[in-house]
């Protein structure tokens, strides 16, 4: 419940952002427009504000960003586990290099494309999560491991095994296998205990496969709300490869990796048997991890901050108590998206390219032209909408970094 000093407040602060990106706006009208795109692809920001972008647009607040990354990171260390996040989130070549800078081991990947994208691009330790089921998958994935002896994938079953063996063992190339067991997801990976055994050992006598290990991934645990539940469910959900990695070490296969993990369990899984975590959302954060609970505070998840936000112009005001944006269905509008620093303003869909705010009180400071920010829901849908980030120090763009490896049978 908002009190009403509390509400006064907060409405204060949302005339001073209106009246702020008006001020912005005001100054924008000398920017030269015409030159945007030749702007930043020489890298010359100087006069690049938040008022003059192109929306709906994704900006990262640089500060809260590295904020971010250098508490990950911190927390690897001091486990200690080792990092190999996820870049589902970001597809950003740039975040990758600056995850590698703090002491990330490699990357972890969700389509060969971002596999083939991120190890192009000098990425090293490139594991991507999914096994090669398809003849396109397998040949790429062939492909890759010769070009990159670091690349690794996973496999949860025999026949493909045998698939990677044959392919590889034509390309005279070893590839770098783990093996996918289940951990509370059943999206993939096979049971563990004896199934799981059996599997590593026939890809450890493989020719042309090289054994890495164990990958279990527990979905599930990751958004349990509450950190106390959430500790409990990762531990149920990763008993089984504990129970495996006992049994593949009694007889005698070497394990190299047994990963798995995520932003929500980061502070947990060094103590149920990972030896790496592939955490993803940490970079930016979303509304639905906000909402999970931290350590010490089961509405909030304050380890890390909202760093990213879709920036919105309002286009029009001609209706009570509510203004139109412009981010509809096709930016991946969701109403469970949250407003920056304006929680009194809930957002709606209106339709492929609108958007709604309504509120009950408060809002009328709103005009036709201010830009929003909106922390969106789901970072893994929104950024696949997008091509790029646009950096910014307070109301200043520094920087801008491409969003790669989206959608399209070319690029998964």
């Amino acid at each position: 419940m908002t009190s009403r000093r509390q509400f006064i407040a907060a409405g204060a602060a949302g005339l001073a952002l209106g009246a702020a990106a008006r001020a912005a706006r005001s100054d924008a009208q000398t920017y030269p427009y015409s030159e945007l795109e030749q702007r930043i692809a020489r890298k010359d920001f100087r006069g690049m504000t938040k008022d003059v972008l192109p929306t709906p647009a994704m900006v990262v607040d640089i500060d809260l960003f590295e904020k971010n990354l250098k508490t990950m990171a911190d927390s690897a260390k001091a486990s200690p586990i080792y990092l190999r996040p996820h870049v589902k989130v970001h597809k950003s070549v740039d975040i990758a290099k600056r995850q590698q800078a703090l002491g990330a081991i490699g990357v972890t990947t969700a389509t060969i494309a971002e596999s083939e994208l991120m190890s192009d691009a000098g990425i090293k330790g490139v594991l991507w999560t999914k096994q090669p089921a398809s003849v396109n998958n397998l040949m790429r994935a062939i492909a890759l491991s010769k070009r990159d002896p670091t690349f690794m994938f996973v496999i949860d079953d025999p026949r493909v095994a045998d698939e990677v063996e044959q392919a590889a063992g034509a390309a005279k190339v070893k590839c770098r296998v783990a093996v996918a067991v289940y951990a509370g997801l059943t999206r993939q990976g096979i049971a563990n205990g004896q199934p799981a055994l059996e599997l590593a050992q026939k890809i450890h006598a493989a020719k042309n496969i090289q054994f890495e290990g164990f990958m279990a991934y527990s979905g599930g645990a990751s958004h349990t709300k509450t950190f106390t539940a959430r500790r409990q469910k990762s531990a149920e959900d990763l008993s089984g490869v504990q129970e495996t990695v006992a049994l593949a070490k009694k007889a005698g296969l070497p394990i190299g990796i047994v990963t798995g993990g995520s932003t929500g369990t980061y502070n947990i899984d060094h103590e149920l048997g990972l030896t790496e975590l592939e955490c993803g959302s940490y970079v930016f954060m979303d509304t639905k991890y906000r909402h999970v609970g931290g350590k010490g505070n089961d509405d909030v998840y304050t380890d890390f901050d909202n760093s990213m936000s879709v920036l919105v112009t309002v286009d029009s005001k001609q209706h009570p108590q509510q203004v139109t944006i412009d981010y509809g269905n096709k930016a991946m509008i969701q109403t469970t998206d949250e407003v920056k620093g304006m929680p009194w303003l809930q957002v709606d869909r209106q339709g492929a390219e609108y958007g709604i705010l309504r509120w009950k009180d408060g809002g009328n400071e709103i005009k036709v032209g201010d830009r929003v920010e909106i922390y969106c829901t789901n970072l893994d849908m929104s950024t696949n909408c997008y091509d790029r980030y646009y950096i910014a120090k307070g109301d200043q763009i520094v920087d801008v970094w491409p969003i790669m490896g989206r959608a399209g049978a070319a690029q998964r």
